[in-house]
């Protein structure tokens, strides 16, 4: 067809992908007040999922979380062998106020001392 190599070409079915969404899109409630977000690096052995990991930070930090984001997996020079650094950003918002950096860093560490008794993870500094 004479095109660049480097070309993709994807063809939709939009009547098929308009029929499959549900007709009714649900979402949460917005807040007015500010997030803020706090990262958190965590070492722990090579062979645990991020998703395990993820959950468990989740559930440490409670009702507070509003989202968390895997953005670093790291295993190399500083980090013992047959473990890895997993990072993630945390971002907090209530929904009622304004929440203190103090409010946030609780939730972020007891996500952190969640983490250490399931997994034996340790904050990479």
């Amino acid at each position: 067809m004479d095109l660049p190599a480097r070309t993709s070409v994807m063809e939709l079915n939009l009547s098929a992908l308009l029929e499959s969404a549900p007709e009714k899109v649900l979402a949460g409630p917005l807040s007015g007040y500010p997030a803020t977000t706090q990262d958190v690096a965590l070492v722990v052995e090579a062979s645990l999922p991020s998703a395990d990991l993820q959950a468990t930070l989740q559930e440490g930090a409670g009702e507070l979380l509003e989202h968390i984001e895997l953005f670093d997996v790291y295993a190399g020079t500083g980090i013992e062998d047959g473990r890895k650094s997993m990072a993630y950003a945390l971002r907090f918002r209530a929904q009622d106020r304004t929440l203190t950096a103090d409010e946030a860093s609780e939730a972020r560490a007891a996500a952190v001392s969640l983490a250490q008794q399931r997994h034996g993870a340790e904050q990479r500094s």
